[in-house]
């Protein structure tokens, strides 16, 4: 084999050397979805700063969201894990549309981080978080015909929030009402069957 022959193969393989080096790095760039879970986690962590910084809004007990303080006028027409379902569904006793445009209440003091029309089954959505006795906890009311509170604002228990709807027109008008014990999750799909980070919101407004 000719020197001239050797020193070819020899610049061909640093070439393919270099070109698997760059290949790598590409393969390896998206680290960036780590910077995403950082930012949720730093979301997380502001809740203790803002709750010492205001403590007039720490909850102390819950009350329904409906017929305040204790849901009168309306029925749970859907439990928790009936048919897999993921929260309470509040009717008024009249029935169909009765309740459209009825007041809904804030079930105890907290911040509301979460307050827009998302479209589809959810229809507008208010989500609050709360800490109590050291926990913290989220409550999330769905189907709103209208909503009154603003995003990132506090908000003391029984103030009103928004109104009972139907998720334009999807369903007849109701609440849905989902607590949870593991804030900030993605929104669902208000059905399964598997409820870790939820809990029973009828059975825990009793006990709170």
């Amino acid at each position: 084999m000719s020197k001239l022959l050797i020193l070819i193969l020899f610049f061909v393989c640093i070439s393919c050397k270099k070109d698997q080096q760059k290949g790598a790095l590409r393969i390896n760039h998206p680290k960036t979805v780590i910077q995403d879970t950082t930012t949720t986690q730093d979301q997380y962590q502001k809740y203790p700063t803002l709750f010492t910084k205001n403590p007039d809004f720490i909850a102390y007990e819950f009350d329904y969201p409906v017929g305040k303080p204790n849901g009168k006028g309306y029925y749970n027409a859907q439990k928790f894990t009936e048919n897999n379902h993921l929260g309470d569904d509040w009717n008024g006793v009249g029935g169909g549309n009765t309740d459209l445009r009825d007041p809904i209440y804030a079930i105890a003091n907290g911040y509301i981080f979460f307050a827009k029309d998302i479209k589809g089954g959810w229809g507008n959505v208010i989500r609050i978080i709360h800490q109590y006795k050291g926990q913290y906890y989220e409550s999330v009311y769905a189907h709103c015909d209208t909503i009154l509170v603003a995003e990132n604002t506090f908000i003391k228990k029984g103030a009103q929030i928004g109104t009972i709807g139907n998720a334009n027109g999807i369903y007849y008008a109701h609440l849905h009402l989902e607590i949870r014990d593991h804030i900030l999750m993605d929104i669902g799909g208000g059905y399964s069957e598997n409820t870790s980070g939820y809990v029973n919101p009828t059975e825990f407004i009793n006990n709170n």
